[in-house]
C-alpha cells in the first residue's frame, strides 16, 4: 500500500503540471522522465522496487500527465490528469485514493508547487524543480499520507 501511495503522490504532483497557452512549448518539464531510485529518498519508505515513468505533454490550456509504475505487490499502476496553474483542484484519474486532486502554483520558469488533496483535505505538498540543464527534475514531497503518517520524499527523475 505504501508504494502504491507513493505512485499516487507522484501522480498528484505531476498530474498538476500545466502551463498557459503562451508558454507551453518552453516549459522544461514537458517530456518523458524516469525516476532514479538510487538518487531518490523515501521517508518513511520503503522505496519503490521499480522506477516510474512520467510523461508530460502539452494539451489544450495546459498539459496531460501520465504516470506508469507499480504498486507494492508489483501490480502495474497508471494515472492520468490534465491540469492548469489556475489554483483549482484537478482530479487525478487512477490515483490510489478516491477523490484525489491537486492544485498548482507556478513559482518560476523551472519550479512549481502542487498541493495534493484527498476528499478535499490537504495531504502532500510537492515542490518540483527542473535543473538548469533540463536533464534532471527533483520533486520534494512533505506532508502526510492518507493514514496521517509523515512523508518526506526527495524523488529524482531523469529526462529520457
Amino acid at each position: 500500500m505504501r508504494r502504491f501511495f507513493i505512485i499516487g503522490l507522484l501522480a498528484t504532483a505531476f498530474a498538476a503540471v500545466a502551463t498557459t497557452a503562451h508558454g507551453q512549448a518552453t516549459d522544461p518539464w514537458v517530456g518523458t522522465w524516469t525516476t532514479n531510485l538510487a538518487k531518490s529518498t523515501y521517508s518513511p519508505g520503503p522505496a519503490p522496487k521499480t522506477p516510474a515513468t512520467v510523461t508530460i505533454a502539452s494539451a489544450s490550456n495546459g498539459i496531460k500527465t501520465t504516470i506508469d509504475g507499480a504498486d507494492a505487490q508489483g501490480k502495474p499502476t497508471h494515472t492520468e490528469s490534465v491540469s492548469t496553474f489556475d489554483g483549482k483542484d484537478t482530479p487525478v484519474d487512477g490515483a490510489p485514493a478516491l477523490n484525489t486532486t491537486t492544485a498548482l502554483k507556478r513559482i518560476d520558469g523551472r519550479t512549481f508547487e502542487a498541493q495534493g488533496k484527498v476528499g478535499g483535505k490537504p495531504t502532500v505538498t510537492t515542490r518540483v524543480v527542473v535543473s538548469a540543464d533540463g536533464k534532471t527534475m527533483t520533486a520534494t514531497q512533505t506532508g502526510q499520507d492518507i493514514k496521517g503518517q509523515a512523508i518526506k520524499n526527495v524523488i529524482v527523475l531523469e529526462k529520457q
